[in-house]
């Protein structure tokens, strides 16, 4: 039973960063209704103008309202994430009453989750989130994910670009994982779709409008819905602040009364 109720909170944590998005007191930036992508058909000019929109960070912190249902199970929660680029993720899962009921710390080799609800404590390596995901689902690809950005896997050379209504499209497979990335005339991603057919794994993303952060285009929501199995999830996330290149801190310790779950 707490193995269960573990793995719901990895998966609470885990899927909200892959639906990472942000939304402030700032001004949207609505989109130019004239497509853009017949400005320049060659793949690789295409793909550098794509990646240039990127929104460049050193570390960034994050805080959220979130919406999540896991199998028909609905719970409102608040979400406070911390990240520092290519090396960690640190999420912290409060309830509406402030009580956090759960703290999670991701690297690209291994994931902590602390349960602090059922005094419960996981740590595998980071190949664990793949049986919620992909095997082709790395510490990199949800780095991008949680930003918003281009997936760096999806716009190497070997990759064409395509057109849907006018905008930009990257769709393919990479190992068993098919993806199809759309783009809106921001040049910034609207959905992410990612899919594993052999293990019935599917991950979408569709993210809200964009915002200036620091002069850099930013998600201002998410709607994301997962399927692994018989194992759903819906999440509506609604950011409320973004700050970037702070000075932070990730704490994650563990009380010596927790129980180690394998």
């Amino acid at each position: 039973m707490r193995k269960n109720i573990l793995n719901s909170t990895l998966l609470l944590a885990v899927i909200g960063c892959l639906a990472m998005a942000c939304k402030t007191k700032k001004a949207l930036v609505k989109p130019p209704e004239r497509p853009v992508a017949a400005v320049d058909t060659r793949s690789a000019e295409v793909l550098r103008r794509l990646r240039e929109r990127d929104f460049s960070y050193r570390t960034l912190s994050l805080k959220a309202k979130a919406y999540l249902d896991i199998n028909g199970n609905g719970n409102n929660v608040a979400m406070n994430i911390r990240m520092q680029k290519d090396e960690k993720i640190w999420v912290s899962i409060t309830a509406i009453a402030g009580i956090e009921v759960a703290r999670a710390l991701i690297t690209p080799d291994s994931i902590k989750v602390r349960n602090n609800f059922q005094q419960v404590y996981l740590k595998k390596p980071f190949a664990y989130i793949q049986k919620f995901a992909s095997p082709e689902v790395d510490f990199m690809l949800l780095q991008s994910m949680l930003t918003g950005n281009t997936v760096a896997a999806f716009t190497d050379q070997k990759t064409i670009p395509d057109t849907l209504n006018g905008n930009w499209v990257l769709k393919g497979v990479q190992g068993g994982l098919g993806y199809q990335v759309l783009f809106n005339t921001l040049l910034k991603t609207s959905d992410l779709n990612l899919n594993d057919v052999k293990s019935g794994k599917a991950l979408k993303v569709q993210y809200g409008e964009y915002q200036l952060v620091n002069e850099l285009l930013f998600p201002s929501s998410a709607k994301i819905s997962s399927v692994s199995g018989k194992q759903t999830v819906k999440i509506d996330l609604d950011f409320s602040k973004v700050e970037r290149d702070l000075q932070l801190e990730y704490p994650f310790s563990v009380p010596a009364k927790f129980e180690v779950i394998n």
